[in-house]
């Protein structure tokens, strides 16, 4: 059952959504141990919102019953101390599918992936997130877009979906993310920052609250630094704070962004928190370059054992 509602998850949206890791072992298969302390940190912390089967736990290369697996590890891990947003997506049967499974694990919210099928309508999207609302018995919805190709009048339909409460923006468009909420600022919707810490100033000047992160996996009390700052209105330590990690972000974004989270699961076994490697068409592990750049931030952020 869901811990958080209303108000409650509507404030907790404003802040940090941290994107968890998929833990595999040696013989690839999802496992719940590693997850926990990922979870306590990010919790203890003051990460607000945590998010299973979102792209940094790499919810494309999971197979449907992995998903499952993957949500209610997470929701045994969180245990209520904060929301949990459950992804979905893939084909309408399979989101489905995986929203009653993600309500029944004790989501509080389910997180729309944008449809990456190649021929997408408008009001066919506007039809596979109804039938996801349906779905998920009344659970709120978080639509995660990564690109406005389908029109901010589609965009508006969307977030009229009385079961839409928020939207993750992951577009680097403030400009047309700042139409969108002028044509929806009735409807008083948790608009988030959904490509990480480095893009979420501009989204702040435009009105946007919190951003994605899956830097908490690694650093969370970096991201919850960030995010103070940005709340505080304080730009030049938000900014200074970006640069320090900087780095990071570059090194997930070599190889056409993949390594996003290769990165992630090489700085976990750096510090002794092993959550296994990533899968193709993912790059693992990282070259030998990649790796030595990897081990002297993190040393420099003193997270080596």
């Amino acid at each position: 059952m869901a811990s958080f509602q209303g108000p409650a998850l509507r404030q907790a949206l404003n802040g940090i959504s941290g994107i968890l890791v998929t833990p595999f072992d040696a013989q690839d298969r999802v496992v719940a141990a590693p997850l926990k302390p990922v979870v306590d940190r990010a919790v203890q912390a003051g990460v607000q919102v945590l998010v299973a089967n979102g792209n940094t736990s790499e919810f494309y290369g999971l197979q449907p019953a992995e998903a499952e697996r993957a949500v209610a590890i997470a929701a045994d891990c969180v245990a209520g101390r904060v929301p949990l947003l459950a992804g979905v997506g893939r084909s309408v049967g399979e989101a489905c599918a995986l929203a009653r499974v993600s309500r029944a694990a004790g989501a509080d919210a389910l997180m729309v992936h944008q449809p990456p099928d190649p021929f997408v309508a408008p009001r066919g999207v506007l039809a596979y997130v109804q039938r996801i609302a349906e779905a998920g018995g009344g659970l709120p919805l978080v639509l995660y877009l990564r690109n406005e190709n389908i029109g901010l009048d589609a965009i508006e339909a969307l977030c009229r979906i009385p079961e839409v409460v928020g939207i993750k923006w992951a577009s680097p468009t403030p400009l047309v993310l700042a139409a969108a909420m002028r044509r929806t600022a009735d409807r008083q919707l948790a608009w988030v920052g959904g490509l990480a810490e480095v893009w979420a100033p501009p989204f702040y000047a435009v009105g946007a609250r919190g951003f994605t992160s899956g830097l908490i996996n690694v650093l969370p009390e970096r991201s919850v630094a960030i995010y103070n700052a940005l709340e505080a209105a304080d730009q030049p330590l938000a900014m200074r704070l970006i640069e320090e990690m900087l780095p990071f972000e570059e090194l997930r974004a070599q190889e056409n962004n993949g390594t996003n989270v290769t990165v992630v699961k090489s700085a976990l076994q750096l510090m002794g928190n092993d959550c296994g490697a990533t899968r193709p068409p993912s790059a693992w592990p990282l070259n030998d370059q990649q790796q030595q750049g990897l081990r002297a931030l993190l040393d420099g952020w003193k997270l080596l054992r």
